[in-house]
Parts: C-alpha cells; structure tokens; sequence
C-alpha cells in the first residue's frame, strides 16, 4: 500500500531484467484515497550506458558480484517488461522528451542526428517549473552546441563529457581525454572546461552527493540525473577492480568492462548509504537503469572464447530483438512502494517523463506537443490498474546519409505486451517465448500484417520529424567542445575542480 507524505524523494535506479520473477502483488489501494500525483518526491535517476540484461548477479550472472545492486533489487518494485531505445542518444531524447526519439530528431549517435530538437520542452524545464532544481552528472550525448546543451534545456547544474562517450575526441571530446580515456578527464562543470582527478564514476557518484546534499539541507526538491558513461566502451577500470578477473584468467576487456561494472555497484551501495545516514530514503524515488542492450565483445578466459552472459535475450545493442532493448527498471521508495514486487505490464521510456511530471505536479505548456508515453503511476498505485495494451515503434536508425527509405525496414521491430514482429521477417510469442526461438510469422500471417500496417503508418508520421537528416559531418577541429576547449585553454587556461566534500 503507498503512503503519501508532504514531500518525498522519488530515487529511481533502472536495470536489465533478464530473470523470469514471480509477481508478489501489493494489496490493493484505494486509488481515490491514494495518490501519488503532487506528492513531489525528490527524484535521483541513475542510467549506466551499455549494461545489459545479463551484466548482474541477481540477473543471473555467476561472474560479476554486484551486491548492493542486488540488494537494491530484492527490496524494489521492478517493471520487468520495461523497453527503451537500442542505442544510446534516442533513449536519452525519449526521456527528456516524452516523445519518440525520432519525433526529436534523434536517428542516430554521431553525424549532428544526435542533436534533440530545440522545439522541445525537456524534462527538467517541466521540474523547474514546478520549483525542482536539476543536475545532470555525465553523459549527456544530445547536442554539443551552445543551444543544445543541457545547461541551455533546463539543467541548474551540469558536470558532462562531450560526444557520446569520454575521450571520443574525433566525434567532439575534449582533446585531453584522449590520452587518459576515464581517468583525470577534462570535463565542462556548468559554463567552464576543468580539469578532474580520479577515476570518471567515481567522481560523478561524488559530485552527483555532493549537489544532491545541498539540496537537502535546503530541504529543495531536485532531481538528480546520474548518467553514467560507463560500462561503455572502451573497458579501462581501475587496477583493483580488474584484478579479481585477471587473476581467474579473463582477457583485459573483460576484466575493464566487468571491473567498471563492479566499481558501480560499489558507487552505487555508497550512495544508498549516504541516504540512508542523511534520513533521505522515504523522501525520495530511487531508479537504476541502463540505456540500451549489452554491448561486449566475447571474452576470453584461459585464452578459450566465451560469448557474454545475457540473460537469455537475443540481441544486443543496436538490434530490434529483445536484448537491444528490453532491459531492467527497478524503482525503491522506502516505505511507499511494496518491496519485492514485479509488475508485469508493458512499460517505455516514454512513459518516465509524464510520470515524474505527475509526481512534481508540473504544469506543461497549453502548446506542448504530445506526450508519447503514459504515467506509470496508475500501475504503482493500485494493482488492480487497468492497463491497455499498446504497441511500441522500436528502429535502430543509424543508416547512412540519405538512405533513410532504403533502411526503413532494417532493423525495425513493433511491440506489445505478447508480440514482438521485427524485420518483416520475425514474429515471436514474447509472453511464452522471451528468448525468440520460435518464429511465428507464418502461423500468424494475419497478426503480421496488422504489424506490418501500423509500422507504416507510424514511420510515414515520423519521417517528417527527422529533422537532423542529410546534415554534413562536421570534422573534428570544427566540434563545439573542441573548439571551446581551445579558446578557454588560450584566453584563460583550464582550472582544476573537485566536487565539495559532502
């Protein structure tokens, strides 16, 4: 049963569920008597980048040990049909939008197809509105330029790389990350480039506390966005967290990525710690996600191939199968949400921006283009919600400078609750068959086609949208951050910067 307080904090912490769970059910609530719209709970979102359905213990896999996570698991409330994008820029744009990616701009992760729409009214200008103070702590990856930064969409406090992942220098990172790629980077702290020290997770979970704290002792409802970069590639990890995985044999990838993942996990227990000591816990939602499917090349233990655990999905990143995009959500709320209790129904990334507008009791614009998604708010109220079933549009994008039609069906998939139809070629019984072995299209010519139908009807809507399309690459010496990094170093020199002690 929930239980409504003045004002909460809503922390969030989304993750692969790979593992088939059986459902304990909430009593049930009186929705007229319960409500969590207005209760503005503070909201902290944790999002890693490239972790997949398989890449932790309570997800099935016997070599990472990922406690806290764990942990974190048993006492959550899990959506375990939860989706988001196959890559990563579009999950990002489908939550600070509320929109399909595409309906953004978002078609890609490089070539400027990356960049959100400036039409759009982002998530947090929707927070501020309501009087959340926001911040944002690593990967941002919707637009480098001055307009398109999250300081510029409703962002109070900014600590981020550039491009899509630290010491991508060529796609626009700054210079120095090149050389030092996760550890003592050149990062832009709100209007100025500084340099850091330590190791890049271990320094956004620091300032991401250290901002969060403030607002506390402020008693001011935040949200807090910690988008982790990592477990993406490249795999560097700090020494103690790859020996476990070398001394077992695993190659230097293996143990980098799963070392990252562990250093998380640790992150991850600190900061719950840190909440709890501060008596945050039952004023604040707590997620931990990732933003796309599992993207690791195999590994090698003893110098024998072994092909990545992956909770059974198939696919990976940028694949319209359920590894490319099916991952865990798992959602805590001391004493509000039931513990230990999965729901079942089919949920979106759409969905996290009407949510926490209910939750914040934000007031969107009378103009505001539609929201995609649904609040979820129904379904963690009151077990007995009623819950339509939908279909989610899923493309990988990606496609060459004007081949947009030639790609329209590569790499494209339509969901609901039971089916899951992809490239025209693929239709499969998710509810009986998660794993994809059975392809059902020929039994289900009919189902198929009704697919196929509204796919169209979705993708010729959308195309319109595609705003960032046929755009030249722009070379590296021509990147924003690139050349704000330069003019800084020349006019004023880089300053070093650590978060205040919390």
């Amino acid at each position: 049963m929930i239980r409504i307080i003045k004002r909460s904090t809503f922390f969030i912490l989304l993750c692969f569920h790979g593992v088939q769970c059986t459902p304990r059910l909430s009593p049930k609530v009186d929705i007229k008597a319960y409500t969590l719209k207005g209760s503005r709970p503070n909201i902290i979102f944790v999002m890693t980048d490239d972790q997949g359905m398989g890449d932790l213990s309570c997800m099935g896999n016997e070599i990472l040990q990922t406690p806290n996570i764990d942990a974190f698991y048993q006492k959550s409330t899990r959506f375990t049909q939860y989706l988001v994008s196959p890559t990563c820029a579009p999950s990002r744009a489908a939550i600070m939008s509320g929109r399909h990616p595409f309906h953004v701009g978002v078609t890609h992760t490089i070539r400027q197809r990356e960049r959100m729409a400036l039409s759009t009214y982002t998530l947090p200008q929707a927070l501020q509105s309501a009087g959340y103070q926001t911040a944002l702590f690593g990967k941002w990856h919707l637009g480098d330029e001055v307009a398109y930064l999250p300081q510029s969409r409703g962002f109070d406090e900014v600590l981020m790389h550039g491009a899509g992942g630290i010491g991508q220098v060529g796609l626009g990172d700054f210079p120095p990350n090149a050389d030092n790629t996760y550890f003592d980077n050149v990062l832009l702290h709100n209007d100025k480039i500084v340099q850091t020290k330590g190791f890049c997770t271990d320094l956004f979970f620091e300032a991401a506390l250290s901002w969060t704290k403030e607002q506390l002792d402020k008693d001011q409802p935040f949200f807090t966005f910690l988008s982790l970069n990592a477990p993406h590639g490249p795999f560097f990890a700090p020494a103690e967290y790859k020996k476990r995985f070398l001394e077992l044999g695993y190659d230097e990838k293996t143990a980098g990525r799963y070392g990252m993942i562990e250093n998380i996990d640790d992150n991850f227990g600190q900061m719950m710690t840190q909440l709890a000591e501060w008596n945050a816990l039952e004023n604040t939602l707590v997620i931990f996600t990732t933003d796309n499917g599992m993207s690791m090349p195999p590994m090698l233990l003893n110098g024998e191939k072994i092909i990545p655990y992956n909770a059974g999905m198939k696919g990976r990143k940028n694949s319209p199968f359920e590894g490319g995009n099916h991952v865990p959500f798992f959602c805590y709320w001391k004493g509000v949400f039931t513990e230990g209790y999965d729901i079942n129904e089919l949920a979106v990334h759409l969905d996290l921006y009407p949510t926490f507008v209910e939750l914040a009791g934000a007031k969107l614009p009378e103009d505001l283009k539609q929201l995609e998604g649904r609040s979820l708010l129904p379904l963690l109220e009151n077990q007995n919600a009623k819950w339509e079933d939908r279909k989610v549009f899923v493309h990988c994008g990606r496609w060459k400078a004007g081949s947009m039609e030639e790609e329209k069906y590569n790499k494209f998939a339509v969901r609901n609750q039971k089916w899951r139809y992809v490239n025209n070629k693929f239709l499969f019984d998710i509810e009986n068959d998660p794993f994809e072995k059975e392809n059902m299209i020929i039994q289900e010519a009919k189902l198929a086609d009704h697919f196929k139908e509204s796919f169209d009807i979705w993708w010729n809507a959308a195309v319109p949208l595609m705003v960032n399309e046929n755009l030249p690459r722009v070379t590296h010496e021509d990147c924003p951050l690139v050349k704000r990094y330069h003019k800084q170093l020349e006019e004023e020199g880089i300053a070093d910067w650590s978060p205040k002690k919390y």
